[in-house]
């Protein structure tokens, strides 16, 4: 993380290292469990971590007025696989947040796949905050399972 990161950087930069956990925790989880449909989100634990990170990276292009780039959920049944995913993205993601400066914050854009026009600043920090949110939900389910959830401290992470 560069020195001097604004928060903002510094949350994605939280996020990261909470999902990198949540990857890891889930090795001990039975594929079945990983699959199994939930209460309460978007489907599976598996589905939730693809969606994460399929989420932050269509708004990140979003913002970089690049295309979206759809990919199935279909072509990534494994934990590996979603998380070769989750890493390819997340080093685009990291080169572009390298070069944030705090004057892009209230420069609007549109992406097309919602209406209204929106400010970078705002769309980073709703990729925040919904990584945050399916977070909570991962943890609920850890629980149901009896797998300890990972922490959600910000506190210690050295940030």
């Amino acid at each position: 993380m560069p020195i001097g990161a604004s928060p903002l950087i510094k949350l994605f930069h939280y996020n990261w290292m909470v999902r990198e956990e949540w990857f890891e925790r889930c090795k001990q989880v039975p594929h079945e469990e990983l699959l199994r449909n939930r209460i309460g989100g978007v489907g599976s634990i598996l589905y939730t971590l693809f969606h994460i990170s399929d989420v932050e990276y269509s708004w990140i292009r979003g913002i970089q007025g690049k295309p979206d780039i759809q990919v199935q959920y279909e072509d990534y049944k494994t934990l590996e696989q979603v998380k070769a995913l989750s890493d390819g993205w997340m080093q685009e993601t990291r080169s572009f947040l390298d070069c944030w400066s705090n004057e892009f914050e209230n420069e609007m854009v549109t992406v097309p796949w919602t209406e209204g026009r929106f400010t970078k600043g705002e769309i980073l920090r709703h990729v925040i905050a919904h990584e945050i949110h399916h977070m909570g939900q991962l943890s609920i389910w850890a629980r149901e399972i009896g797998i300890q959830p990972v922490s959600a401290n910000v506190i210690g992470r050295g940030l």
